[in-house]
């Protein structure tokens, strides 16, 4: 009885603030900018407001407040919503994994910069290459990824993509879902060898978001192959120690935030430990 209050105290502490944000923007927002806007403006600002960022940064802040207690299967969007599933990770420091993802044919993604994010909107309409284009942000423990991969292929927003979190885990227990836990000292990141997660999907198209009908990509089904074409990369480079698999849950089917859009997994991370 005591979850069942406390999970519906958490629900009604997303959407009490939702539906706050909704009354601003009906009753402040949206006439502050009708009247300096030409209506269609007007509405395209408010709704990119409360979309892309009022919406987003509270859901960032409840993730704070209340970080789950033991791994997630999955990372987040900035608004909350279930995202690709945690399906690898390499045990490792951010050097070598950079080292490794680019030995085995991974572009690092640039990072969400004016310049880069520039450059990407004029490689898509102009149909340039840019294998290292910046990938959107997603968040596990209320944090958005250290590092992005990417593999371009031909079509607009297609590639393979691999998004890592640094984590620390017990490293004299057996891994498990309760024993990895966020990196709080990132300063560390760049030295120590450290459990990256990370959740691999491979991008195939754009669709619209249900809820806010924001343009996404659409995420093929089979997160599992994906997972796989990461371990197959490290072991033709012979790269691969050991491996163990952490059952994160059972194979589960995520209905995620894209019309028409699902995902497969295994429910199965598998860790890869270098040479």
């Amino acid at each position: 009885m005591m979850h069942f209050i406390w999970r519906l105290a958490k629900r009604l502490a997303v959407l009490v603030p939702g539906l706050v944000i909704a009354y601003l923007s009906v009753k402040a927002i949206f006439p502050y900018f009708d009247r300096r806007l030409p209506l269609a403006l007007a509405v395209l600002v408010t709704y990119a407001l409360g979309a892309y960022i009022l919406v987003p940064a509270l859901i960032r802040l409840f993730r704070i407040i209340w970080p789950p207690e033991h791994l997630p299967f999955y990372c987040v969007t900035p608004d909350g919503f279930a995202s690709d599933p945690l399906n690898i990770g390499i045990v490792t420091t951010r050097r070598q994994l950079i080292q490794v993802m680019e030995a085995s044919g991974w572009y690092m993604a640039d990072p969400h910069r004016g310049r880069h994010l520039v450059h990407h909107v004029l490689s898509v309409i102009f149909g340039w290459e840019y294998p290292n284009a910046p990938v959107s942000s997603l968040y596990l423990f209320g944090r958005k990824q250290d590092l992005a991969f990417e593999i371009p292929m031909q079509g607009i927003g297609n590639r393979h993509h691999v998004r890592f979190w640094a984590t620390t885990y017990n490293s004299v227990k057996p891994l498990t879902i309760r024993s990895i836990h966020w990196h709080h000292r990132r300063e560390h990141v760049f030295g120590d060898s450290v459990l990256w997660i990370g959740a691999a999907s491979l991008d195939v198209g754009l669709a619209p978001i249900k809820h806010n009908l924001q343009i996404t990509h659409m995420i093929d089904p089979d997160t599992n192959k994906e997972r796989e074409l990461i371990i197959k990369g490290l072991r033709d480079q012979k790269l691969i120690k050991k491996t163990t698999e952490v059952k994160l849950d059972k194979p589960y089917r995520l209905v995620n935030r894209a019309f028409g859009g699902y995902l497969q997994a295994d429910g199965i991370m598998t860790v890869v430990h270098l040479k």
